[in-house]
């Protein structure tokens, strides 16, 4: 790609295959039309692990990709609060599915923030037409998740990037592949890159036992050129404060209430069809007293992590609006969203647990694969652990320490 430059005007041209949403209705819309289609398919994809590459095909086709991109590049820039009921609807119907453009979203925001304005006009121009964004995840076998090994050197004028990412969610649907590296001169880099480059091996070997068709496996980097007008300076990132960690975690979030929502109405469908319990003296199982209690409380943590839910994302639409924000005002973000991480972890991960056990021995059958939800929610709730979140809203409101500044809060 060193004598293959990307001229950014020329993704000026009329040349979309995807739909153009213009408002936050066409987004919620979009949003009904993809989970009532992709949720047919759900169970099947799960069992088999087959990765959904029509029905990714088709959220890009219908132009969800770019609904938070800036209006002044093409796109709808849809409230917070329209993106987190979008995500909750996706996971809601698959979340296998919905947690895929998590980190498009992620990447796009990030770019908005340390990119060019050439490098913007670019990639979201690519997103508008229909094209995916992924990550290249964290390193495995690191000391921890923000240690990096994989290093760009420069031959003759030319970069070449060397590594090796997992968690790479999303991968094997991607046109695009954005990962963290080491510049020449020491510090940390984002590199865009086709996935078609020579040397780029996206491989599916992603197998916990739930979220299984994310496609969340091994990217291997074996001396890929890489073009230098895509890498993205993150020590733009410590100039100003930025929401993006809230931002990220917003999603999140999004994902797990989606989760809890598709987990309490399968409770409910459960209850309805099992049979009660000879002591209870009722007619149905859905008369039984301590089923009542139970099916109350979780609807109250489920409203409760709604809720909350809402409130953050309202709070990151008025920050939107500002156009600078101070670090006290980063730091509320966060802990907003980390308040209703920790009910959306509790709602996804009680309800899909209760599910199981007011369903009765019925539940436990693979033809209805109800254990889906608690697999999905246990297995993405491990992503930012909620004891963290804890201990950054005690600190918060006893001592006033301000939370860290990156993605995970």
């Amino acid at each position: 790609m060193g004598n293959l430059k990307i001229d950014p005007r020329s993704q000026l041209l009329p040349q979309s295959v995807a739909d153009r949403i213009k408002d936050d209705a066409e987004a919620i819309k979009a949003a009904h039309q993809l989970a009532e289609s992709i949720a047919k398919g759900a169970i099947k994809r799960d069992q088999q692990r087959l990765l959904p590459f029509a029905e990714i095909d088709l959220f890009s086709q219908k132009g969800l990709g770019g609904i938070r991109i800036a209006k002044q590049y093409g796109g709808a820039f849809v409230s917070n609060q329209t993106l987190a009921k979008v995500f909750r609807i996706l996971n809601k119907a698959d979340s296998s599915i919905g947690q895929i453009p998590q980190n498009q979203f992620g990447l796009l925001n990030l770019i908005d923030i340390i990119g060019n304005e050439q490098q913007k006009l670019f990639i979201f121009n690519q997103i508008l037409q229909g094209k995916r964004l992924a990550n290249g995840g964290p390193e495995r076998y690191t000391k921890d998740s923000t240690v990096l090994t994989t290093t760009i050197k420069v031959e003759n004028g030319r970069y070449f990037v060397d590594g090796e990412k997992f968690y790479s969610t999303g991968s094997s649907f991607a046109d695009w592949l954005a990962f963290k590296a080491i510049h020449p001169e020491g510090h940390v880099v984002l590199v865009v890159v086709d996935r078609k480059t020579q040397g780029v091996e996206v491989i599916d070997d992603w197998d916990g036992f739930g979220q299984r068709t994310t496609s969340s496996g091994t990217v291997k980097l074996q001396h890929v050129e890489i073009d230098p007008f895509l890498i993205f300076d993150e020590r733009k990132l410590t100039n100003e404060p930025t929401y993006r960690g809230a931002y990220s975690q917003l999603l999140q979030v999004s994902i797990d209430v989606g989760i809890a929502e598709a987990a309490f109405a399968d409770t409910l469908s459960a209850i309805y069809n099992a049979r009660p319990i000879v002591d209870a003296n009722v007619e149905k199982a859905s008369f039984e007293h301590y089923t009542l209690q139970e099916v109350g409380k979780l609807n109250v943590l489920l409203d409760a992590a709604i809720l909350l839910l809402d409130e953050a994302a309202k709070y990151l639409d008025e920050l939107d609006q500002l156009e600078q924000v101070d670090a006290e005002q980063v730091a509320k973000a966060s802990i907003l969203v980390a308040e209703a991480k920790v009910y959306a972890n509790d709602a996804a991960l009680q309800i899909s647990e209760k599910l199981l056990e007011l369903g009765g021995s019925r539940s436990s059958l693979s033809q209805y694969n109800l254990d889906q939800h608690w697999r999905n929610a246990r297995v993405h709730t491990l992503h930012d652990p909620v004891r963290w979140k804890l201990h950054a809203l005690g600190d918060y409101y006893l001592n006033h320490k301000l939370p860290a500044r990156h993605a995970w809060i």
